[in-house]
């Protein structure tokens, strides 16, 4: 069971946090991606840190050279000293530290409340959201605005290339972030534009319809029409995108490939596009990642920059110079003289992008090979024929258990009937390093290899041999 969200607000926030009350603030689950980050906003803003995550991980021990106090197990001794306290709403509401700060009287805020408050301290604020391309395309922003000398403040679900951090520290105007649309956090944020890239079915768990969804990311741009600069950009291809933006009151900034839009990209040769806007030459692009979705993202990027005040020439090196981000796609080497890559896709309409595009990588002799692990039951069982027709464009699928993250299996999918729906000789596997095992004995010249998933499926290229 998930923990709520807080509703406080950025001036209840300003009040919990202001110095005569709050010293220390301790962050449970810190070692998560976005904790993280918001971890070391909060050393960079004055505040002392303590925090806990089950493990130890390259992010909480960053946090502790940076001076952060982190304590591996949840105990409700850990919270003792702290002045406020910021969760994660992944959390059970009976995890102890949670309880013990409530016997306390300290604070409890939310990720999402906390990071809203934050963002009520720069000019403009940049919210990126949709079911697919998040990161891809705040990775995309940061490469554009960094580019161009702004100095961007930078959150983002995955590590940024060059940096190794999903959190870029900026002193300019623009902070630019992924808002992540599960339990309707993003409405707890204070953009300025919000970025729609598209609208799925997903988080099953939380959303019983796309009326739902579509309800939830109207709110969500609709928080911009408060500020005199306000906009909402979206994806004038996706249905669901521009329906949910019928009764929007604010500036409206478009991109596509398709239908008409602001900004549109034509004569499309390979990664390479020139980008139009209102029908009028802008740019050219060249991107060095494949595939149709990369280039939304990156048109998505360029009208961001746009509303941001960043050149057409800024926009387009930026976007020469981005080189992927984590997970996504990413190039871990090779085996037997198989090309391995690192990916993220955990829904039939991103499995389906990557998988494409690693079959463009692979050519007429090439095969593609992939190695699957869903994400939750509940997304697992509801979507289950899209996830079988998706991974079907692979000539081998492996599956790995089902990661359950929050959930306990109360619906009857485990990885041998997602198999069974991939068909194509789709095999379940008992465990990672089965699937590993497995993938080393078929690997061969020319193949393509996809390890995916947004578990822990990227452990077993600690279990391979690659390729010196």
């Amino acid at each position: 069971m998930s923990t709520e969200n807080t509703h406080y607000g950025a001036e209840k926030i300003a009040n919990m946090l202001s110095p005569s009350r709050c010293k220390k603030i301790f962050f449970c689950g810190v070692g998560g991606i976005n904790m993280s980050s918001l971890a070391q906003l909060a050393l960079e803003m004055g505040y002392a840190v303590s925090g806990s995550d089950r493990t130890e991980s390259e992010l909480t021990r960053s946090l502790s050279a940076l001076g952060a106090e982190i304590y591996y197990g949840h105990s409700a001794e850990n919270v003792e000293d702290a002045d406020a306290f910021v969760y994660t709403v992944a959390i059970s509401p009976d995890n102890p530290e949670y309880v013990r700060a409530g016997e306390m009287g300290i604070p409890r805020i939310s990720r999402a409340d906390f990071l809203g408050y934050v963002m009520t301290t720069r000019k403009m604020c940049i919210g990126i959201c949709g079911t697919h391309g998040k990161s891809t395309t705040t990775a995309m922003c940061h490469a554009v605005f960094e580019r161009a000398g702004v100095d961007p403040t930078v959150m983002c679900g995955s590590a940024l290339s060059g940096i190794g951090s999903p959190y870029r520290p900026g002193k300019g105007d623009h902070f630019i972030f992924e808002a992540c649309e599960y339990m309707d956090s993003f409405l707890d944020f204070n953009p300025t534009a919000a970025v729609i890239l598209n609208i799925e079915m997903d988080h099953v768990d939380y959303f019983h319809s796309i009326e739902q969804m579509r309800e939830s990311y109207a709110s969500f741009a609709k928080i911009t029409e408060k500020n005199s600069h306000g906009a909402a950009i979206y994806n004038a291809d996706d249905e669901n995108a521009a329906k949910a933006l019928e009764n929007y009151k604010g500036r409206k900034i478009s991109f596509g490939i398709e239908n008409d839009a602001t900004f549109r990209a034509t004569d499309i040769s390979g990664t390479g596009f020139t980008v139009l806007k209102d029908g009028e030459f802008y740019n050219k692009v060249k991107l060095s990642v494949f595939g149709k979705h990369n280039i939304y993202d990156a048109l998505a990027a360029t009208a961001a920059a746009y509303y941001g005040g960043i050149s057409p020439e800024d926009t387009a090196r930026g976007l020469s110079e981005f080189k992927g981000t984590h997970r996504r796609m990413e190039y871990r080497g090779s085996m037997k003289g198989a090309r391995l890559y690192d990916d993220y896709a955990h829904h039939p309409t991103e499995i389906r992008a990557s998988l494409s595009a690693a079959r463009a990588m692979a050519g007429e002799n090439g095969r593609v090979i992939c190695v699957f692990q869903s994400h939750t039951y509940s997304r697992t069982a509801a979507l289950l024929e899209g996830f079988g027709e998706a991974l079907s464009l692979a000539d081998k699928v492996l599956v790995a258990p089902i990661y359950a993250a929050r959930e306990t299996d109360t619906l009857g999918v485990d990885q041998y009937v997602l198999a069974e729906k991939i068909g194509n000789d789709a095999e379940g596997c008992p465990d990672i390093k089965s699937a590993s095992e497995k993938l080393s004995a078929l690997v061969g010249e020319g193949d393509v290899a996809v390890i995916m998933g947004a578990g822990n499926i990227d452990s077993i290229f600690s279990m391979i041999e690659l390729d010196k």
